[in-house]
């Protein structure tokens, strides 16, 4: 019979006639055969699957092979044994090579037919070796997926205890040099079939004998993190990950990280080949565990890796947005390694040039995936130019190309980032390891102590939080300036953008510190901040006279020593500037201008001067007087008699005074306004004879001098003390004032108004009294209650207007003492001036913790606000109130402001407050903020900052609309950006050598990791050990700040 189908399946004959021909060949196995004519058969028919020459004759052999070991079992089991086996997989098969894919497909076959053979079980104990040894020879993609279907098929063949992990462990290796050089999608997708089956089959002996599973992960890892550069371990790899438990992610990499065998070298290739297999399509999870790594490799703070890693591979990873298939994990790595890369824009950099062409291309297809992937991609960017908002030139493009998507609030974008950062603490890894010294949760940078250095730490936090200031400090242009404000500004800039968790500013500290000011010595944040102002609006005004004065020659910008501001500050007292912009930046920001009137209750001659200022002083009120207070509107309130004045009730004088005489104090301030106003000389007052003011009788006239009870019923409010601050004033006794007009003192009616308010409000409570019986000075521990919403009466006179727009100009109102007389005619018409409540609201606190001014602790709450609320707008509703009436509201307990702060205060709750303690910065309550007296007695509010709010968006060219401003701060200078690049680099640099040491010294060291700068264990009112807080801060290598 094998004779007659030889010459059949040779022959020429029709191939219908063979069909039929082989048909009955089949049909005759069930006849019987002896032994030799079935091992013919079985030869034949082995020579045709084999070595046939066509399909149809591999075809008619595995018919009747299957056909005639049917049922001819025993010959077939004799003639398919162990060695007929063997010799196919070590000789090949005649012309055949042994390792072709037909000789497996064979046994395959084989094993099939006589599964139920006793003898099958020398076959599978036989080819658990043979295919070990098969896959140590690193078989091809096709003949290793033949291996793994005949192992799936048959697992008794896969190879029993420590050789199964070894088996595992070849089988990655050898699926590591697995390449497919074609480039043709049929090519492409049969290799990737190739790739699924072997890995399948390592999937299942993972399910089958776990204890093979972190061997082969462990060569998987030995594979990608060679550095042979002969060899490149193939991407195919990608395909096993799928096939590892997500629960496996935190020990594994914690494992790895942790590895002090595991060179930075090797971490970096394996990290690079991981992201790499973002290429493969179909694998699943890839992203998961690049991302899992990456945040591994954060967590025990080897940044030298990430850095390098993300600068290599980040273009890479954006190109892959291009291929659909694997778009969504290379989507979720960008967005890691671009949101965790904070410390410079470079990789944000280089893939800047490729968004506009992506956008427009899936703009252009209008696929509901490409738009939701599109919505994605805009957040991202969006948030990367909020980060980095100093290249206007590289985004404006960009802007236009996403202008349809929408934008993330900044809100969103923020609480992105501070948990996107290497530093962020909020990193899960994190929390299985040491914990890092980033940045907060609140996004938010410290201020090292520097000792005792609380005073300046909580006031230039305040600064830093006024936003419409901060801003344009950073905008100025200050390259090659070495002034303070060019300080200030890289201060500013560091706080915004550096990656430490607190910053050491001991360079602007040296700058800014007044010259009598004893260094570690615990100073009044006050006088500090009113000297760093003066000191700034000194300055400028001084490049401003020096530049109008040499406008041809480069502005020489060298620091200017304090005595040398001093000399120069009277030249601009002979040129008043009239314009906003002729003002320094202080001037715009915290300048505001008070008119004095003072008038003799015996002629009824008038003196008054107008005088600048950059903070109010608000002294404590007696408490009796307050609630006797009103005033009443000259031209609508009935005139009474001239002499007739009221007075407020007043305590006996035999109390305690409270409100510090500041003739007496060694401690300077006035409490009625500050002294130090920003480049005023020595003002007088100029009387005029005839001018007189009308309804002296309707006003209330309150003794500041008289003593008073500390504390009372009620808690007093900073409106009550700004109310006490503009109350008029009678000068009897010790305060008569000399009237020119008499030529002697007389007693006098004092009062003042706010002629023109500043962007930012400074409010100073005086509560450092002088005890002249002890001669030490005393604090006022009285609680104030802090508004949210304050409204300021501020004056505007129309008649002399032009006069008083100057700085810190007197004026001799003398001359005009006719015309004012008619403007204040008591006919009830004053088209002179009139009063508007300006709103403001709060900014900042500045509280200080103590009972002395000479000891203490100074720390800040603060919140982001601009100079724009629509809440507000009901303010501008009337543009025109009468000084009675205005001032009459603020003292209103029942007033429509009441109910507006109320509804404010409730929005504020969900808002963000922040509480900076030199280092330490956190999120906070305003309820807290309000509180804080009454729950710590000795923490008072000391400085306020209100920010004024407009009906607009504020104050022209301060808030860029053409989009550029992403982040609403202006763009950084190069240099600027250059030193904080540099310094977060640095900075990284110290963490991962700080982490390293600490792994050295984790196997003896049995306490806690307390990281470097903490300052809030020590005892509450105090600057620490070191009377600062912090001690030195970090105790790393030096840091670059500017």
């Amino acid at each position: 019979m094998d004779k007659i189908l030889e010459g059949l399946v040779s022959s020429s004959h029709p191939l219908p006639l063979k069909r039929v021909i082989v048909r009955k060949v089949v049909e005759s196995a069930e006849h019987w055969l002896d032994e030799a004519q079935c091992e013919a058969m079985f030869d034949l028919t082995t020579r045709l699957i084999l070595e046939g020459q066509d399909p149809f004759q591999r075809q008619v052999g595995h018919q009747v092979l299957e056909a005639y070991a049917r049922y001819h079992r025993p010959e077939f089991e004799s003639f398919f044994n162990k060695t007929f086996v063997l010799g196919l997989l070590h000789q090949g098969y005649h012309s055949l090579d042994r390792k072709d894919v037909a000789i497996l497909d064979y046994i395959h076959n084989g094993l099939k037919l006589i599964m139920s053979c006793p003898s099958v079980l020398d076959l599978f104990s036989l080819l658990q070796v043979e295919v070990l040894r098969m896959v140590c020879e690193r078989p091809e993609p096709q003949l290793c997926a033949r291996l793994s279907d005949l192992l799936t098929d048959f697992v008794q063949c896969i190879p029993k205890g420590k050789l199964s992990i070894t088996f595992c462990q070849q089988l990655v290796r050898t699926i590591g040099h697995f390449q497919c050089v074609s480039t043709q999608e049929r090519e492409l997708r049969e290799y990737v079939s190739q790739v699924t089956k072997v890995s399948n089959l390592l999937q299942n002996i993972w399910k089958a004998e776990p204890t093979t599973l972190l061997p082969s992960l462990q060569e998987v890892f030995a594979s990608i993190s060679s550095t042979d550069a002969s060899f490149e371990p193939s991407v195919a790899l990608a395909s096993l990950v799928q096939h590892i438990p997500l629960q496996m992610i935190t020990v594994l990499i914690r494992s790895l990280t942790t590895d002090p065998n595991v060179k930075d070298a090797s971490m970096t290739q394996a990290l690079c080949r991981m992201i790499d297999w973002l290429s493969w399509p179909l694998a699943q999870h890839v992203d998961t565990w690049v991302i899992a790594l990456l945040k591994g490799l954060a967590a025990v703070q080897k940044f030298t890796i990430l850095i390098d890693v993300t600068l290599l591979k980040i273009e890479l990873v954006f190109n892959r947005l291009w291929f659909p298939l694997v778009r969504p994990g290379a989507l979720a790595v960008l967005s890691h390694m671009l949101l965790s890369f904070q410390h410079s824009p470079e990789a944000f950099h280089l893939i800047v040039p490729h968004v506009v062409n992506l956008v427009h291309s899936f703009k252009n297809d209008g696929l509901p995936s490409s738009t939701a992937f599109l919505v994605q991609l805009t957040e991202l960017i969006h948030c990367m130019m909020y980060h980095y908002s100093g290249f206007p030139d590289l985004y404006e493009t960009i802007l236009e190309a996403i202008k349809d998507f929408p934008k993330p609030s900044e809100e969103k974008i923020k609480l992105i980032l501070n948990q996107s950062a290497w530093t962020s603490q909020s990193n899960s890894l994190a929390s299985c390891l040491s914990r890092l010294s980033g940045k907060s949760e609140t996004g938010k940078t410290g201020l090292i102590n520097l000792g005792n250095t609380c005073y300046m730490n909580s006031v230039i936090q305040a600064l830093f939080m006024a936003t419409d200031f901060r801003r344009q400090v950073l905008s100025l242009n200050l390259n090659g300036c070495n002034s303070l404000m060019k300080k200030l500004q890289h201060l500013f800039a560091f706080l915004a953008h550096t990656q430490r968790e607190a910053y050491a500013p001991r360079i602007f500290f040296e700058a800014s510190r007044p010259p009598w000011f004893t260094p570690r010595s615990q100073q009044d944040c006050s006088e500090y901040l009113r000297f760093l102002l003066d000191r700034l609006h000194e300055e400028e005004k001084i490049l401003k006279v020096q530049s109008s004065h040499k406008p041809s020659e480069i502005l020489e910008c060298n620091e200017t020593s304090l005595q040398e501001v001093a000399s120069k500050a009277a030249v601009l007292t002979e040129t008043p500037r009239t314009t906003d912009s002729e003002k320094t930046l202080i001037e715009k920001m915290f300048g505001g201008k008070l008119r004095t009137h003072i008038c003799c209750l015996n002629c009824r001659s008038t003196s008054q001067k107008v005088e600048a200022f950059t903070d109010l002083s608000l002294a404590f009120c007696p408490s009796s007087s307050l609630e006797n207070m009103s005033f009443q509107d000259p031209a609508s309130s009935p005139s009474t008699q001239d002499g007739g004045l009221m007075q407020a009730a007043v305590p006996s004088p035999s109390q305690e005074p409270v409100v510090y005489n500041p003739t007496t104090a060694a401690f300077i301030c006035d409490s009625v306004v500050n002294e130090r106003t920003i480049g005023s000389p020595p003002n007088e007052f100029y009387c005029s004879e005839n001018t007189s003011v009308p309804n002296e009788s309707n006003r209330i006239l309150v003794n500041k001098d008289v003593p008073q009870k500390p504390g009372g019923e009620t808690t007093p409010s900073v409106t009550d003390l700004l109310n006490y601050f503009l109350a008029p004033e009678i000068l009897t006794g010790d305060n008569q004032y000399y009237c020119e007009n008499c030529a002697s003192l007389q007693n006098a009616e004092k009062t003042m108004q706010i002629t023109e308010e500043p962007e930012y409000l400074i409010l100073t409570l005086l509560r450092f009294s002088y005890d002249q019986k002890y001669h030490v000075r005393r604090k006022i521990l009285d609680n104030v209650s802090l508004p949210l919403v304050l409204e300021l009466p501020v004056k505007r006179t129309t008649s002399y207007s032009s006069l008083s727009e100057s700085w810190s100009v007197d004026v001799d109102f003398t001359d005009l003492s006719e015309n004012l007389a008619k403007k204040l005619k008591p006919s009830g018409t004053d088209e002179a001036s009139c009063t508007k409540l300006v709103p403001y609201v709060l900014s900042s606190v500045v509280v200080h913790s103590g009972i002395s001014s000479e000891s203490g602790h100074y720390y800040s709450y603060a919140r982001n606000i601009t100079g724009t609320e629509s809440s507000y707008q009901i303010y501008h509703q009337s543009e025109a109130l009468a000084l009675a009436s205005s001032q009459s509201h603020l003292l209103g307990r029942e007033c429509p402001s009441a109910v507006l702060e109320q509804d404010l205060e409730n929005k504020e709750m969900s808002k963000e407050w922040f509480l900076f303690n030199d280092s330490r910065v956190t999120f906070t309550s305003f309820q807290s903020v309000q509180k804080i007296t009454s729950r710590f007695p000795k923490d008072t509010a000391y400085v306020l900052l209100y920010k004024k709010q407009h009906s607009t968006n504020g104050l022209s060219g301060n808030n860029p609309t053409s989009g550029l401003w992403i982040n609403g701060d202006p763009p950084l200078q190069k240099e600027l950006m250059d030193a904080i690049t540099k310094d977060n680099k640095l900075y990284l640099q110290e963490q991962e050598l700080n982490a390293r040491a600490r792994a050295l010294q984790a196997a003896s060291a049995s306490c806690s990791f307390r990281p470097n700068g903490f300052d809030d264990n020590d005892p509450p009112g105090s600057c620490g050990p070191t009377g600062g807080g912090g001690g030195g801060g970090f105790n790393t290598v030096g840091r670059l700040v500017f």
